[in-house]
């Protein structure tokens, strides 16, 4: 039972933790922000994020509080047991609230499905599984999915 005990607690442990490589880093504990720039990559459990910089802002005990990716930004996540690729010029997670934001020219597909959202912004509830898509007026919400034939 011990053994089991340790596994169950080493994988709640891996889960939550946070890998980043970066060329450069700089952190400013006053203000709580970390910045990390050129080829970030950021690893946390099967989530991923890539981008040319990241900023992370942290409370007074030191957890994260807010993800920005700028630049390529791109990431695979997971999001109520389905598995997502989404990329856009900003990528903005809230890890308090599981709360996803990309912003322009961005792009969700579901992975391994035919779904496909392209919009100006599209928001992501990743503990509800909401999702909430915005575009401008001369740049419509696009949406793309596949239907199976019933006759197979």
């Amino acid at each position: 039972m011990k053994y089991l005990v340790f596994f169950l607690t080493a994988v709640v442990l891996f889960a939550a933790e946070v890998e980043i490589t970066a060329d450069k880093f700089v952190a400013d504990e006053a203000k709580g922000v970390s910045v990390f720039n050129g080829n970030v990559h950021v690893i946390r459990g099967k989530d991923e994020l890539k981008a040319d910089k990241v900023v992370i802002k942290f409370d007074k005990k030191r957890q994260p509080t807010l993800y920005t990716a700028t630049g390529h930004a791109q990431a695979k996540l997971s999001i109520k047991g389905k598995r997502y690729f989404a990329k856009g010029e900003t990528l903005i997670y809230n890890p308090i609230a599981q709360k996803y934001i990309i912003r322009k020219n961005a792009f969700l597909q579901e992975v391994n499905k035919d779904k496909e959202i392209y919009a100006e912004v599209i928001n992501v509830d990743q503990a509800k599984g909401y999702y909430e898509v915005n575009s401008k007026k001369n740049r419509p919400v696009k949406f793309i999915f596949k239907l199976k034939d019933k006759k197979k």
